[in-house]
C-alpha cells in the first residue's frame, strides 16, 4: 500500500496525481532539526528519505522527490540493494553524487554470506555513485535461522566487520521489522554496532513491541535508533493523522524516522510537520497509542510474524474448522 494512501481505485490515483502537481516552491529550502546520531557523533535530520517505494513511480517522479528531499535539508537517505531491484539505489547516485560531502548515505544487504553480502556492497558503491559508505545495515532479520547463518563461519557479519575496517563503510548497523526476539538475539551476539532500525508507531506496543522491548536495550548501548513504519503502511490513518504518527515516533528517544515519500507534496509535508515539531508528553503518547489500540495487531502490522495465526486457522469466520 502506498504511503497516505488507504483509498483504492480512482480515488488513490487522484490523491496520488494531486500530490505530485504540488509546487515544489511551497516551502523553503533550508535546515531542518538534527539530532546527534548516538554513538556515532554524526548530526542526522529528524526524517529521512527512504529509497523503498521510489519504485512506485517513475524514475523522473523518483529523482524529483529524492531532489527536492535534499533542498529541503534532508541529509539522512536510506536505501538498501533489494529496493526496486537496485534502481533506487541508481536514482540516489544520478541525484545525489554533487552532494555526497553533506550527506548521509545508508543502504543495506539482506544476503547473509560473506561472500553474497561483499557483492551487495559493491554493486551498492557503484550504483549510488560513492567509493564509501556512512552506514551499512544488515537487511530485514526475522528469523532465529537468519541470525544463526550471519554468525556462522562466512556469515555476513564478517562482511560487515571487513567493510568498516576497510573504510568502505563509517558504522555499521542492523534492522529488522518481524519479531522483536530476533532484534534481541542480534544485539546479544554482538557488542559492536552503531546503529539499528526497527519499526514504531502508536500500534506497537499492543502487539510484538519494538518499542517496549528493544528500544531500551538500543538506548543502553547508545545506538543511533532509527525508526521505521510510522503510518503502519497507512493503515494507522484510518484513526489517526499522519502529523500524529511522525510526531509519535519522534517524541520517542529515537534520532531519525525514515519516511517513505514518493511525491514532492509528501516530503513538504513531512518537513513542515518536522519543523513545527513539539515533543509530547506521555499522557499525549498514551492518548495516541489508546486511539491506535482497536488497530493493533497482524492485520494492521502484518510484517510482524503471526502469533495469532493458529487461533485464526481453527476459528474462520467465527466457525470451528477442525
Amino acid at each position: 500500500m502506498q504511503r497516505r494512501t488507504f483509498f483504492s481505485g480512482a480515488a488513490a490515483a487522484g490523491l496520488a496525481a494531486a500530490q505530485t502537481s504540488t509546487p515544489s516552491g511551497t516551502i523553503k529550502a533550508g535546515d531542518i532539526p538534527k539530532r546527534k546520531f548516538g554513538k556515532t557523533g554524526v548530526d542526522v535530520s529528524l526524517i529521512g528519505q527512504a529509497g523503498g517505494r521510489l519504485g512506485m513511480v517513475s524514475r523522473e517522479e523518483a529523482k524529483a522527490v529524492v531532489r527536492r528531499a535534499y533542498e529541503l535539508g534532508l541529509n539522512y537517505f536510506d536505501n538498501a540493494r533489494l529496493y526496486n531491484n537496485g534502481v533506487s539505489e541508481e536514482i540516489y547516485g544520478e541525484v545525489l553524487q554533487p552532494y555526497r560531502k553533506q550527506l548521509f548515505l545508508t543502504t543495506k544487504s539482506a544476503i547473509y554470506t560473506k561472500a553474497g553480502a561483499t557483492a551487495d556492497l559493491h554493486a551498492s558503491l557503484k550504483a549510488m555513485r560513492t567509493d564509501y559508505l556512512d552506514l551499512w545495515q544488515i537487511h530485514q532479520v526475522g528469523e532465529m535461522k537468519e541470525v544463526e547463518q550471519i554468525f556462522a563461519p562466512g556469515g555476513s557479519i564478517e562482511a560487515f566487520v571487513q567493510a568498516k575496517k576497510e573504510g568502505k563503510t563509517r558504522f555499521i548497523g542492523f534492522t529488522g521489522h518481524r519479531d522483536p526476539d530476533v532484534h534481541k538475539e542480534m544485539l546479544k551476539r554482538f557488542q559492536d554496532y552503531d546503529t539499528i532500525l526497527m519499526p514504531l508507531n502508536p500500534a506497537d506496543p499492543h502487539y510484538l513491541s519494538f518499542e517496549k522491548e528493544v528500544l531500551p536495550i538500543a538506548i543502553q548501548r547508545g545506538m543511533g535508533i532509527q525508526g521505521m513504519k510510522s503510518t503502519g503502511n497507512a493503515k494507522l490513518l484510518s484513526a489517526l493523522a499522519v502529523p500524529d504518527c511522525i510526531r509519535y515516533v519522534l517524541s520517542l528517544p529515537v534520532h531519525c524516522l525514515a519516511v517513505g515519500c514518493t511525491t514532492i507534496g509528501q516530503i513538504e509535508d513531512d518537513v513542515r510537520i518536522v519543523k513545527e515539531f513539539k515533543p509530547m508528553d506521555e499522557t499525549q503518547l498514551a492518548g495516541l497509542r489508546k486511539r491506535a489500540q482497536r488497530l493493533s495487531g497482524p492485520g494492521l502490522e502484518d510484517w510482524k510474524k503471526n502469533t495469532q495465526r493458529a487461533e485464526a486457522t481453527i476459528y474462520r469466520d467465527g466457525v470451528l474448522n477442525v
